[in-house]
């Protein structure tokens, strides 16, 4: 019992990561129908923020992770203006190869400073102990993670559904088309959206920091996996997206801790569990259909 609730948490720690990059993608691909594959790279360039922060001007985590995810999302608010509203009228494909060369760019700056050793970053000293659960106790770190994105999660669909600006943002991120009908102007939401977007990416990067190897190539992998999560929950669906972020987590790591024997399974769960979604629902668990033409 006690390895399974151990097994459980360690599952909903990664589900935390995965659901705010998950919801990060959701929103922009709601609003621009933009697949940014450069979240990844922002999500490395948040750890690789914090650390050179804390190394190179003695920023403390608590500070990098207001003033990392703003300078991001204000970075991702140019990129959109400048580059990526010039592409939207044109076909998906074109932005998605434009964000796959910005991630090689931004891996290849960062590489050619800091090369590609793993950098250690120190959590925050009122962290590093462990919580008493009684039956278990847990990293002290890895339950604030979770509390933390779990209370932000809360408080941003509270905002999307419960403050008029949040209602037309998830529409205009949900139902553009119709948002538009209804004479709303989903053109002035656009770049602001892409910037908190952008900015739950770097979040999510200064939160593993002190957790997992800050590299040039720590969010390459983990960007493939988020796709799928986003693709489980629905495109575009805000609260699939966070649902199935979590869901993923627990699903890999009740995985790699029963079935480690089989490796290939536990290493390819969460693509087995897309190709079932899309067979049962091709919209995803939480997605609209789309009407037939």
């Amino acid at each position: 019992m006690t390895g399974f609730l151990q097994n459980t948490f360690n599952g909903l720690v990664s589900g935390a990561f995965y659901a705010l990059l998950a919801l990060g993608l959701a929103v922009i691909f709601g609003m621009l129908r933009v697949v940014n594959f450069a979240h990844g790279a922002f999500y490395m360039l948040g750890a690789f923020g914090a650390y050179v922060l804390l190394s190179e001007a003695g920023v403390p985590f608590w500070a990098a992770l207001v003033v990392v995810p703003v300078a991001l999302g204000l970075l991702g608010m140019a990129l959109e203006r400048t580059v990526i509203h010039r592409l939207t009228r044109l076909d998906p494909l074109y932005n998605f190869l434009l964000t796959f060369g910005l991630t090689l760019i931004l891996q290849d700056l960062v590489k050619s400073r800091y090369g590609v050793q793993s950098s250690p970053y120190t959590r925050p000293a009122e962290l590093s102990g462990t919580v008493d659960f009684g039956l278990f106790k847990f990293p002290a770190y890895r339950v604030f993670i979770l509390g933390f994105t779990v209370l932000l999660c809360l408080a941003v669909w509270w905002v999307l559904s419960r403050t008029r600006v949040g209602m037309v943002v998830r529409a205009a991120t949900e139902r553009p088309e119709l948002t538009r009908a209804f004479g709303i102007d989903v053109g002035k939401w656009v770049t602001p959206v892409f910037g908190f977007g952008i900015a739950l990416a770097g979040l999510a990067g200064v939160l593993a920091a002190p957790m997992r190897a800050v590299n040039p190539l720590m969010g390459a992998d983990l960007i493939i996996v988020v796709f799928a999560v986003v693709v489980i929950g629905g495109l575009g669906s805000i609260f699939g997206s966070v649902a199935a972020g979590f869901g993923i987590g627990l699903i890999q790591a009740w995985t790699e801790a029963y079935l480690s024997d089989f490796l290939i399974v536990s290493q390819t769960v969460v693509f087995v569990v897309m190709a079932a979604v899309l067979l049962w629902r091709p919209a995803g668990l939480f997605g609209r259909e789309e009407a037939p033409a």
